[in-house]
């Protein structure tokens, strides 16, 4: 019964693990259609640093929400 319960936390973790890793891809994707403009050279521009901290800032904001609403229902 043990290696039951056992297995179960493991598929939970993977699970979390595989969700971050699409959230991370998304916040990537999004924010980098967003901000990212021209061609990058070695360095952002501080106009695109701050496009940057900001988008990321507010998908992971409204993945709390989201997350947060659910647990709710």
């Amino acid at each position: 019964m043990e290696n039951s319960a056992e297995m179960q936390r493991f598929i939970e973790q993977e699970q979390q693990k595989a969700m971050m890793s699409e959230m991370i891809g998304k916040l990537t994707s999004v924010c980098w259609d967003k901000c990212i403009t021209g061609t990058p050279g070695n360095k952002f521009s501080s106009g695109e640093t701050t496009c940057l901290t900001n988008c990321a800032q507010r998908f992971l904001d409204m993945s709390m929400i989201i997350a947060k609403r659910f647990e709710m229902q």
